[in-house]
């Protein structure tokens, strides 16, 4: 017989230690994250008196699978989308908190007597906060729902994305021990690059190809579908120089937006929960208790750092971002700790050899003790907390108008209205002409590496670089056309030519000016696969714009393609109810909450639950089985897994939601059922001796069931509603313990 895989006896001891610390916490009412990390911590190396992982790589393999799952997930709750939405909020949020703390990291660095460049790396850990520790000790703790989560979640995917900016600027001053402000910006626009590119690909594409194969798609498929799109882009973020986790989040920020974003989210939680439990049993494994002892102070002084640091930034920096003093105290103490980047930056030293070998220790003692805290750091929020006032909804002097950037109609007369139309202009062909000039250097990039090789093999040199060109510019055309001729018809342009002169001469001006970028982009495609001199280059690329700005052919493609992509950005939201658009931004909002496994609220109507009055929230639907039911009454009842679509705001919606988790029954045993099986002979004198089995009132009158009958060879077969019940019947009768002693008295005859 084959040897065992170690592989195979780790996960089992990780699972099995996992499992029991899981449900002592369980017990304890504290969070799992916490039972996880105590779980590697015990089956790890470093404790020898129990058995210990022994295939260490694999684990590690197996986390990292965790952490894609995490954020993946974290993808699908918090899009890419909303974080956009909330304008320059987060941005404040992030950065303050992020500056702050990384000076505080170098000032504790500094007080510990380490060297300069350790002093910068142990600030750039600190940093960051752990986006799979908040989201899981959220999600635990039943915040997800919370308005301050949403907040949190959208300042941490931007402090991962400005991870990577983080470790740009540590290697190139570990390098060449000075800061060059040339490879930051490079990275940057890299960075802008990519997303821009992964976001507008895959908003177009994805949502797209998953509407059109809906009908094939099952449960079983949708799960094989979206693991494999969220692998596929966490391959295409490695192969270019990104965390696996960013590439993660991305595929789920795109998919958010698709009407299956949350049966994708139900039909992985399983999994996610299986590799997230690995992911944390492995940071725990992390810890040694030798690590503990020896550098005691370090741990100590960094510890404090960030549970001080992120109390007083972290909440000064959601006070500046414009959060209620509730919300950004809640904010702040919830980001009290460091996490899975922290590793990333401590290895990165190593790996350049300009770090200490025991700040990997360190760091990772400190994370495991600030992830420890987390919970009670929230939980010490909770209780700082003050009364909410309620907003005052202030109004101008004409009532409820919207911001003048915000109006329909401009006042034409007005110098402020023609900045706001001005600004309104010039905003709009810059962001066209960012994101379809990024998508038109993605494209001759691809094809350059990728097409240009394969037809020269295939044609020759010259005759494959005249078919690599005819492709590139076919793909281009869509795409340039509208850099030159959207929005020159738009509201704004009207009414700048409108105003005179010169601001005629403005828009006209504009006009040139993209036509001129969309010349220079054929140019270089011409120009990199042609043998002709510069100047037919030009008089070609110019004709060739002048034909695709003619072409109605390439209008209805450009304007299709473009109609799709707003379709999939906005799908979800237009398949959902149309008052839910509405409360976007108030304090008001709509949540779906679905009915727990062995809820007690099966059976029972709105009424008797008493919803509204209980717990001042809305019931606007019940969502089952796919389908919706709108504007219940009292007298709906409710089932197991159905859907709740509840209007209310963050405080009711999160006690509805509690209510819902706790009054549930717990599974019983066979033995405790209501519910028995009883053999019972028909004796002489009983009053059913010789009547049918319809006829007796067994069904009715003593609410029990007559299963079968049995025979004078044991054998029982099927009782019909015909049958005359007879002396020295054997009827076997299924129902409640009282109504089968009941109906044993009448069928024997006492």
């Amino acid at each position: 017989m084959a040897e065992l895989p170690h592989l195979i006896s780790d996960l089992a001891l990780i699972l099995i230690v996992a499992g029991i610390t899981t449900i002592i916490f369980k017990r304890l009412k504290q969070p799992l994250v916490l039972g996880y990390i105590l779980a590697g911590f015990i089956a790890g190396p470093n404790m020898s008196l129990f058995p210990t992982v022994e295939e260490h790589e694999s684990i590690e393999v197996w986390s990292q699978i965790g952490v894609i799952f995490l954020m993946f997930s974290l993808g699908l709750e918090f899009s890419f989308k909303k974080i956009l939405k909330g304008g320059v909020s987060p941005i404040i949020a992030a950065f303050f908190i992020m500056l702050s703390m990384w000076g505080m990291g170098c000032g504790a660095g500094y007080l510990l007597g380490w060297t300069p460049i350790n002093c910068m790396f142990v600030g750039g850990m600190l940093a960051m906060s752990s986006t799979t520790i908040i989201y899981k000790a959220f999600d635990d703790m039943g915040l997800m729902t919370r308005r301050f989560a949403s907040k949190v979640m959208s300042v941490l995917i931007l402090e991962d994305i400005l991870g990577i900016v983080v470790m740009v600027i540590l290697s190139a001053v570990a390098v060449s021990n000075r800061f060059q402000g040339s490879e930051l910006i490079l990275s940057l626009v890299k960075l802008g690059f990519f997303l821009l590119v992964w976001f507008v690909v895959g908003m177009w594409f994805i949502p797209t190809f998953l509407s059109r194969n809906r009908s094939f798609i099952n449960k079983e498929t949708l799960v094989i579908v979206s693991i494999g799109l969220c692998f596929l882009m966490v391959v295409v973020a490695d192969s270019v120089g990104y965390s696996t986790a960013l590439g993660a989040f991305m595929m789920g920020s795109i998919l958010a937006e698709t009407v299956e974003a949350e049966r994708i989210d139900s039909s992985i939680s399983s999994i996610k929960d299986l590799f997230g439990a690995i992911f944390f049993v492995s940071v725990g494994m992390m810890v040694s208790p030798s690590d503990l002892l020896v550098h005691w102070l370090p741990i100590v002084v960094l510890v404090f750092t960030i549970l001080l640091g992120q109390a007083i930034f972290g909440t000064m920096g959601y006070l500046l971002s414009g959060s209620s003093r509730n919300d950004a105290l809640m904010s702040g103490f919830s980001m009290a700790q460091i996490g899975e980047f922290a590793f990333i930056i401590a290895g990165l030293g190593e790996s350049l050899g300009v770090t200490e070998g025991y700040l990997m220790p360190i760091v990772v003692a400190t994370s495991i003790i600030t992830t420890f805290l987390t919970p009670y750091m929230i939980k010490l929020a909770g209780k700082l907390k003050g009364k909410e006032k309620e907003p005052q909804n202030k109004k101008n002097d004409s009532g409820e108008k919207k911001t003048s950037r915000e109006t329909k109609d401009f006042d034409l007369s007005s110098e402020a209205s023609f900045s706001n139309i001005l600004y309104s202009f010039l905003r709009k062909l810059l962001l066209q002409t960012l994101i379809y000039g990024v998508l038109s250097i993605a494209v001759i990039t691809l094809l350059f590496v990728s097409l240009l090789l394969m037809c020269r093999s295939l044609f020759g040199h010259w005759a494959g670089n005249a078919i690599c060109a005819v492709l590139v510019l076919l793909l281009l055309a869509p795409l340039l056309r509208p850099i030159i001729m959207k929005n020159n018809r738009s509201k704004e342009a009207n009414a700048l030519r409108q105003r005179g002169a010169l601001s005629t001469a403005f828009v006209e001006i504009s006009i040139i000016v993209r036509f001129i970028f969309a010349v220079n982009v054929v140019y270089y495609v011409l120009n990199y696969l042609s043998p002709f001199r510069w100047y037919w280059h030009i008089l070609v690329a110019t004709a060739i714009v002048l034909l695709i700005v003619r072409s109605k052919w390439i209008r209805k493609i450009s304007m299709r393609m473009e109609d799709t992509f707003l379709d999939n950005l906005s799908q979800r939201e237009n398949s959902g109810p149309a008052y839910a658009r509405q409360l976007r931004g108030r304090d008001l909002h709509i949540a779906r909450l679905s009915l727990p496994e062995g809820t007690a609220w099966g059976g029972k109507t709105l009424a008797q639950l008493r919803i509204g009055g209980r717990n001042g929230v809305h019931i606007a639907a019940i969502i089952r089985d796919h389908q919706s039911l709108n504007i219940p009454g009292g007298s709906n009842i409710l089932f197991p897994h159905d859907t709740l679509e509840v209007v209310g705001d963050d405080q009711s919606i999160e006690q509805l939601r509690q209510r819902m988790n706790s009054e549930t029954i717990p599974p019983s045993l066979d033995e405790t059922s209501p519910m028995q099986l009883a053999c019972i002979e028909v004796g002489e004198g009983s009053p059913l001796e010789g009547i049918l089995i319809k006829d007796s009132g067994i069904r009715n009158q003593y609410r029990c069931l007559v299963v079968g009958i049995e025979n004078r060879h044991g054998n029982i077969r099927v009782a019909g509603a015909d049958h005359q019940i007879t002396q020295g019947n054997k009827l076997w009768v299924a129902g409640c313990h009282e109504k089968v002693n009941q109906l044993k008295k009448v069928l024997s005859g006492v």
